[in-house]
Order: C-alpha cells, then structure tokens, then sequence
C-alpha cells in the first residue's frame, strides 16, 4: 500500500510558494491538510499577484487546502503532518522550522536558509535531534545546466578552479513582474523591509553563496559585502548586494540585483579553472567550456535532470522512502557553509572590513 504523507504550509510570503505546493499537489501520494500564514510586521496593502494574501487564497481556492489557522502553533499542536513547507519571511524560517522539528515533521523551507548563521544553526540542530529531515529549496537545483555544469568542474573538465562568478538575470524587484503596485504598497511588502530578511543580498546573493560553495567544494574563509539601495528608496531594504568570497584556493564574486532590466552575458555560473573556462547559460540550456586564447567553445546542450527525480516533491519524497541523502544544494552541510557566506558578507557589508565566515564551533 502507497504512504499517504500528509502534507501543510506555513507562510505564504514568499511567491515561490505558489511553485512548491503546485509540485507537491501532482503526486497521487500527498493529502493535504492544513496551512497558515504567519502575521506581517507591516500589512500587505496590495492584493496583487504574488503578494501573501493572493498566495494564500490560490492555496485555499485552487489547490484546495481545506483548513487554514490564523496561528501556525495552533495549526501543529492540532494537525497532524507528514510535511510542512515553510515560506514565510527569510528571517522567521528559524522559529518556524524549529517548532515544526518538535512535532516530527520533515520540512522543507524555500531559500536562503535563514538570515543569520546562528539561526542557520538552530535550524539544523532542531531537525539533527529530532531526527526530522530539512531541505533548503534552491530553484536553481532544477535547472539541468548547473548540475551538469557541477559533475563536469569536478571531473575536472576546465583543471584546478580559482574563481567562481555568479549573477542573477535580469530583475526589476519581486514586485515587478507584471504586477500594478505603487511605492507606498512595495513599501509595505516584507521584500522592501530590511528588518525581516528582504532585499536584493538575500534574495539574490544567496544563490550564488550555494552555487560557489557545491562547485568550490569547500568551506569559505570570509568575504567582503557591499550594499546599496539605488531605485527602491521607499524601503529600506538593499536592491543591490554584492559579496567577494575567499575559499582556501579559490575566490567567488557573487552579485544580487534588482536593478537591472537585461544582463547583456551569461549570469552563470561562470567558472574559471587552470586548464578552461566554464560558462552556464541558463536561459538557453547550454553550456559552453573555452580551453584557448582563440577558437570555438565546446557547446553542451540537451541536458536534463534525472526522471522521477526533477523536482523538490519527487526529490524530497523520494529521499524519505528511500533515506538517500538528498541532492547536496539541498541538504544540511552545503547549506549552513553557503549561509556562513551570507552573513559574512553581510556583516562586512556593516563593517567596511573583511569577515571570517563562521562554522559549527561557533557560539
């Protein structure tokens, strides 16, 4: 007989959402039962798609979710889950996920993994003893060219790599993706709002801590950060983020932007090693290996991710019926040295100095 897993959702900030639960609602072995959103420091003011109050309601109206808690804690001690998606602000994924290890619950929280290391921590310790499972979800762990483009830097197909560059495509913000809101109603959106998690660093640098750390290999040292808010004054969150990452043998440059209409060059990853260079092109599915000063690239399209394997629902339930670990960008270890790397870079970004990245013996 097929397990049934009973699956909820807390937290309906974040867009990314909509996608998450969409990927688990097309298994036959998923029964939903109930979700909740958490309450925001500042009211929504938009009812505009993607905003938390929309997400919300295509949970309820849509996929039919049939029970929702005004309070996530009333929701766990009442129901009884198998999973639970947490997609709240980045800076409440702690609290959440924490509460959620102590019923038994496996979770899965949408990405970045927190907003300070020592939450990172916590989170990790809560799923550790109690013996629960926890995915950081990238959306960048779907797409085939960065995982082919990650076997072939460690077959060592461009030598020993030295640097690493990632940047996200083209953005405008996460509220100007065809939506009508005015500045008064981005302000209230936790995205404009430094104080929960928002802005373009944790949004958008947060890719290219994970991404630099699995292709790297190691552990960073530290790094320099710089943030700046150029187009989005009515928040106080950053539009734009920057972090130079030192790794024992190798550097990564990772930028964040919600500034930038079109990129003009592959955002990557672009990897630079002793023998080639290595360039992901996301949005045409290649990518493209240089070994000399002239001549053509060795172009590498047609790539796909593994069957029945392609996506968090199947990759996560997959990883509870079979205890396989999960795909390493989701599990435990490349996330909290990817989360080190933000809140180096972060607090770099405070100090004007150079930050050591922090590991599990910190206090």
């Amino acid at each position: 007989m097929t397990k049934k897993y009973r699956l909820g959702v807390i937290g309906f900030a974040h867009m990314h959402v909509n996608t998450l639960i969409d990927c688990f609602a097309e298994l036959p072995n998923v029964e939903w039962v109930a979700c909740a959103d958490t309450k925001p420091a500042v009211p929504s003011l938009s009812q505009d798609f993607g905003t938390r109050g929309t997400n919300l309601q295509r949970a309820v109206e849509f996929t039919g979710i049939p029970k929702t808690y005004e309070d996530y804690r009333e929701m766990l001690a009442k129901e009884q889950f198998d999973i639970v998606i947490v997609c709240s602000e980045n800076s409440r994924h702690s609290e959440i996920v924490v509460e959620i290890a102590r019923t038994g619950a496996h979770i899965v929280v949408e990405k970045p993994m927190a907003t300070t290391y020592r939450d990172a921590l916590l989170m990790a310790n809560a799923a550790r003893h109690n013996n629960v499972s926890l995915a950081i979800n990238w959306p960048s762990t779907w797409q085939p060219v960065n995982r082919r483009a990650q076997e072939m830097v460690a077959d060592g197909a461009i030598g020993e790599v030295w640097k690493f560059k990632y940047a996200n495509s083209f953005s405008l913000g996460p509220m100007e993706w065809g939506q009508n809101l005015t500045d008064t109603e981005k302000a209230a959106e936790w995205w404009h709002q430094r104080s929960v998690g928002g802005g373009a660093f944790f949004d958008y640098c947060s890719y290219g801590a994970c991404l630099s750390r699995w292709f790297i290999g190691q552990s960073a040292v530290g790094a320099y950060g710089l943030t700046a808010n150029f187009l989005s004054t009515y928040g106080d969150a950053e539009d734009n983020g920057l972090v130079m990452v030192r790794f024992p043998k190798a550097v990564a440059v990772l930028e964040g932007s919600w500034t930038t209409p079109h990129f003009g060059v592959a955002s990557g990853p672009i990897v630079y090693g002793s023998k080639g260079t290595l360039v992901c092109d996301g949005s045409k599915g290649t990518i493209s290996i240089y070994k000399g000063r002239h001549g053509e690239p060795e172009v590498y399209e047609d790539i796909s991710l593994p069957e029945g394997r392609d996506n968090i629902a199947k990759e996560f339930i997959h990883h509870l019926k079979t205890d396989e670990p999960l795909h390493p960008t989701l599990d435990l270890p490349v996330n909290l040295d990817a989360m080190a790397i933000l809140d180096a870079g972060l607090r770099s970004a405070t100090s004007a100095q150079f930050e050591l990245a922090r590991d599990e013996t910190w206090s």
